[in-house]
């Protein structure tokens, strides 16, 4: 097949008819009762992208969740599924035969993105279901902000008596919950039928992950309260006479009742030893995320790949075992290079210095172009004992390697487990993950080229990327010594275990301390880390699929090269480089567009990169 191989990023010719204003909807926070007529996008005959209509999707989507964003409220939901849905109505009438192939790629990002937006708005409405009995404040808090968003008159005094009724209400719903005759936490709250049906007085039984999500959603609307609070503060006559002592009093019993559900109930106090919550998604959600992402796998074929890579790790770091003089015992050679690292106060110069060697490899063997000021604007910054709580090792943003280490005010048992978790060995690895030719490098080249692509971001070529060159370091030799090798295989072997403990965890396979003996066990971690690892892991700060993005996004670009380097048809440093202008979309798209594979308006995912996985 053809390579098709372009750095130039073409010119759009779309064209949005002007959108009609009724009366009704110029009114500020108003929204017409019918729908209005989207407008209709056409596209020319002339260039055939489409980075012009999602630029404007994109800027009219975000006017929208900006102008709605009232948390957990129905108005944001369904305004924002109607946005989705015009999109789709908008996108069908083009004409996909007349697109060209980069027009086509963004034909079918927009496509599966909208609905999987939709899927997502689905699974808020549900879980806010979930959550209604929880809170029976809530109607009434939002409509008050609600009208002061449609410019309404205030009435202080009807304001301040339905401020006077949180109290009341939330007491009676911690009464419900604190009932003895509840059922185990670890029981739902409720179902999707049940949620919507009007509040009794019988027990409330409320799961800890239940309440950490309440516990955020109480504390967004806390937020709003106090937005709406100080709008008239002092300004409307009259307001504060009859409305500041309830809303105080509002304002404590919310601040009070999220504190209640998050220490109480989920047992979350802030400390180290705080338990471990999570929220499973379920085997439907895990495959509708699939689908988005272009994964052709189920979630079991998924975990069979992680195992399957995880032997190979093990097989690998024995070998490098026997050559330290350990036998094949893996683990005892691990802990060896663990204690090979640099006293406190040195990692930030051995990151700097890694740094450079990573470049130094790189530009002596050609593999890729690396732009002078992407060379320059980086630095090292340190980690928080905080944030060191979910980010053990180093990490990126914001043009900085975020370095982990231990610092004077933490415990003396996490600070040995905090220098083991990052000795030189395992560093190495890290720092070219993160800055070049790693996260760094991605972020810069994603900026320069088709940014309108940024909104598609997944962390399949975005986390793939840089696990696919610490596969490809591997390849060419960057590990010098046994040592370094089993440095660079822990990282392998920890994103192999990711997979599995996520998927499972998701599926509802493996509990969140079961997912921290896993990764000591299979991957070597100490406790501090591995722990560290799943608070992130079931969070809320992360998609289901996140932590297998690393492994898989870098499966599917070594297969890639196999398919273009390997074969002849591009060299290192050309295959590298197209790779950069692409943006950080699904690299299913990512090949089609270099091997100029036919598309279709339904195309769906059906790379199957990584064979077939072995049956269990």
């Amino acid at each position: 097949m053809l390579v098709a191989f372009t750095l130039a990023l073409g010119t759009s010719a779309l064209f949005t008819a002007p959108a009609c204003v009724s009366p009704q909807s110029s009114r500020p926070g108003a929204t017409p009762d019918e729908p209005q007529q989207a407008p209709v996008a056409v596209i020319s005959n002339r260039g055939g992208d489409l980075e012009q209509f999602v630029r404007r999707y994109e800027t009219d989507r975000s006017a929208v969740a900006r102008f709605y964003d009232l948390p957990w409220s129905e108005l944001r939901f369904d305004r924002l599924e109607r946005v989705y849905r015009d999109e789709l109505k908008q996108l069908r009438q083009l004409e996909f035969a007349t697109l060209n192939q980069q027009g086509r790629i963004d034909y079918t990002l927009l496509r599966t993105r909208l609905n999987a937006e939709l899927t997502k708005l689905a699974r808020q409405r549900h879980r806010l279901a979930e959550m209604e009995e929880l809170l029976p404040f809530r109607d009434a808090l939002l409509e008050l902000e609600s009208a002061r968003r449609r410019m309404e008159p205030v009435d202080p005094q009807a304001a301040a008596a339905t401020l006077a009724a949180f109290a009341d209400q939330i007491k009676t719903v911690r009464e419900r919950v604190e009932r003895k005759e509840q059922k185990p936490a670890s029981q739902p709250v409720t179902t999707r039928e049940t949620a919507t049906q009007p509040a009794t007085n019988g027990p409330l039984p409320v799961s800890a992950a239940m309440a950490r999500r309440t516990a955020g959603a109480v504390n967004a609307l806390r937020r709003t309260l106090r937005t709406w609070h100080s709008f008239y503060e002092g300004y409307e006559p009259g307001f504060s006479w009859w409305v500041d002592e309830p809303y105080e009093e509002a304002h404590k019993a919310l601040e009070g009742y999220a504190k209640y559900l998050r220490k109480n109930i989920a047992g979350l106090k802030g400390e180290d030893d705080d338990p471990l919550i999570g929220d499973p998604v379920g085997a439907e959600a895990l495959a509708d995320d699939l689908a988005a992402e272009f994964i052709p796998y189920t979630p079991e074929e998924m975990i069979a790949i992680g195992e399957r890579e995880l032997t190979w790790c093990e097989t690998e770091m024995k070998e490098a075992s026997i050559e330290m003089g350990l036998g094949d015992d893996w683990k005892a050679a691990l802990a060896r290079v663990k204690d090979d690292h640099v006293p406190p106060g040195e990692q930030d110069d051995l990151v700097t210095a890694q740094a450079r060697e990573a470049i130094r490899f790189l530009k002596e063997r050609d593999l890729l172009t690396i732009p002078p000021l992407c060379e320059e604007t980086w630095r090292v910054t340190m980690i928080s004992p905080e944030q060191q709580r979910v980010l053990p090792f180093a990490a990126y943003g914001g043009q900085n390697i975020k370095v982990a280490y231990p610092t004077d005010d933490m415990k003396h048992a996490d600070k040995l487990m905090s220098m083991r978790g990052n000795n030189r060995h395992f560093s190495r690895s890290v720092v070219a993950h993160e800055l070049i030719p790693g996260h760094h490098l991605e972020s810069f080249m994603t900026r320069r080229n088709r940014p309108h692509r940024r909104i598609f971001w997944t962390p399949f070529f975005g986390e793939g990327w840089a696990l696919y060159w610490e596969m490809t370091l591997w390849d060419l030799g960057y590990a010098q010594t046994p040592e370094d090798r089993i440095g660079m295989l822990f990282w392998r072997m920890h994103r192999a275990a990711r997979i599995v403990v996520s998927l499972k965890f998701h599926l509802g396979q493996m509990t969140p301390e079961e997912m921290v003996d896993f990764l000591m066990e299979r991957v070597g971690h100490e406790r501090f880390g591995a722990t560290s690892e799943v608070r992130r892991y079931v969070g809320e700060g992360y998609s289901p699929l996140y932590q297998c993005a690393y492994m898989i996004g870098g499966l599917q670009l070594r297969a890639l090269r196999r398919e273009l380097v390997d074969a002849g048809k591009l060299t290192e440093r050309e295959f590298h480089d197209a790779l950069l202008t692409y943006g950080p979309i699904p690299i299913e798209l990512i090949r089609a567009a270099m091997l100029d594979l036919p598309l279709t308006p339904d195309t769906k995912p059906s790379w199957r990169f990584a064979g077939e996985p072995p049956a269990e």
